[in-house]
This record gives C-alpha cells, sequence and structure tokens, in this order.
C-alpha cells in the first residue's frame, strides 16, 4: 500500500536531507507532502528531486510560513482534501534567534515558540480533527532542549516543550496504532546550527543525512522496536 509522508522545513537540513532518503530509495512512500517558506533553496530543491526521480514519485510542495497558526488550520483541511492521509509526519522546522535574556523581543520569542511549538501541535491536532491516525510522527527536537544554555533560551524552551509534548502524544495516540518518537539532534551542520554557533567549522560535526539515516530507520520495520521518548542522535 502507497504511504504519504508530510515533511516541515522540507527545504534544506535535516528535512530535505530526510525527503532524499526516501525519496531516491524503492519504498512504499510514494507521495511527498513539502512544507517550508517560499525561498531560492526550495525551489532549488524542488527542481533537484524532478529532475532526478527514478520511482515516479508525486512531490506537493506547500509554501507557508509555519508562525501563520490559522494558515496551517486551512492547509491542513486542504491536504486532507487533497491527499486523504497522511501516513508519517515529520515535524522537523525550527527557527530561533539566539541572544542574552536581556535582549530577547518578546515577538522573537513568540514566533519561536510558534514554529517551534505550536506548529507542530497544530498539524498533529488539526489532521487528528479531519479523522487522519498516523502510522509514525516524528518530532525533531534538541539536546538543547535538555539542558538550557546561555543565549539560546527561547530556543531550549519551546524544544523542551516539544520533548514533553511528544511523550503525551507517544501515550494518547497509541491507542490508534499509531508511534511517535522524538529525536534530540546533537551538534548538527544545519543552517540554523549555524545561527546558534557561527564561530564553528560546519565540516567537525555531525551532517543533517546523518540524521536522516536515523529517521529512515525509525520509519522501517526495524523502528518498531525502537521504544524511546527522546531519542538523543550524536556524534
Amino acid at each position: 500500500m502507497s504511504k504519504s509522508l508530510m515533511v516541515t522545513g522540507a527545504s534544506k537540513g535535516i528535512g530535505a536531507a530526510a525527503v532524499e532518503r526516501f525519496f531516491h530509495t524503492d519504498n512504499d512512500v510514494t507521495d511527498f507532502i513539502l512544507l517550508a517558506r517560499e525561498s531560492q533553496s526550495f525551489s532549488d530543491f524542488l527542481d533537484k528531486l524532478s529532475a532526478d526521480n527514478p520511482h515516479g514519485k508525486r512531490v506537493h510542495p506547500h509554501f507557508i510560513d509555519l508562525a501563520d497558526r490559522a494558515r496551517i488550520v486551512g492547509l491542513m483541511k486542504d491536504v486532507m482534501s487533497e491527499h486523504g492521509k497522511v501516513d508519517i509526519l515529520l515535524n522537523n522546522a525550527g527557527y530561533t534567534s539566539p541572544c542574552a535574556i536581556q535582549q530577547v523581543q518578546f515577538s522573537d520569542f513568540e514566533r519561536t515558540i510558534g514554529v517551534n511549538l505550536y506548529a507542530p501541535f497544530t498539524i498533529v491536532q488539526e489532521l487528528l480533527h479531519s479523522g487522519n491516525t498516523f502510522e509514525l510522527i516524528v518530532n525533531v527536537a534538541s539536546t538543547a532542549g535538555m539542558n538550557g544554555r546561555p543565549g539560546w533560551l527561547t530556543y531550549s524552551a519551546s524544544k523542551a516543550a516539544l520533548i514533553t509534548m511528544s511523550e503525551v502524544m507517544k501515550d494518547e495516540l497509541a491507542i490508534y496504532g499509531t508511534r511517535v518518537v522524538c529525536i534530540s539532534p546533537g551538534r548538527c551542520a544545519t543552517d540554523l546550527r549555524k545561527t546558534l554557533a557561527p564561530d564553528e567549522d560546519p565540516s567537525t560535526i555531525m551532517q543533517p543525512e546523518h540524521v536522516a539515516g536515523v529517521i529512515e530507520m525509525l520509519a522501517s520495520d526495524l523502528g518498531r522496536f525502537v521504544d524511546s521518548r527522546n531519542l538523543v542522535v550524536r556524534m
């Protein structure tokens, strides 16, 4: 039976790497529902998938700012109308603007919570309201949500909340046969990491494709035997 995969933050980093893993493998994932803000990187990524599609898979891009909760609500209705189901959901999109507590703008704190916490919650809840039952939900948190770090207050707070929210989702959605896994990557060479640690050499740390490999494993038959409320992924 064919399956659909929805990925947020699909234009680059871990999201794009995960899409490529599933897209270029001869598996039962045939439909890719990709969410990201409109950008050159997203356009380039979509062109890349279109140019190399050996298994005839279908790509359905949606341009959206995940800080816009009302837009998410409407989009989830459209997704269910167009596709009928979302089997695998990868809540990967993330945002932060690191600074000391005295410098935090509340509007920026709201955006961080909106993208990193409210968006995955809203996506899951709205799809449930539309009758969707997931096979697998993977929420991408961070080791920064396990231990607070100076300058990362808003990001750490949002990811800590996502870890806890995932625990509740795991317990509440088990009745539907849904597996919920929260993964917390450590240092990973993404654009978001460059924002958090601008002086770091990205070649010395974990790469997005490494995390994507773990996500692919979680979606496999083997993944059923990984029972973790917060799976740490790091070198």
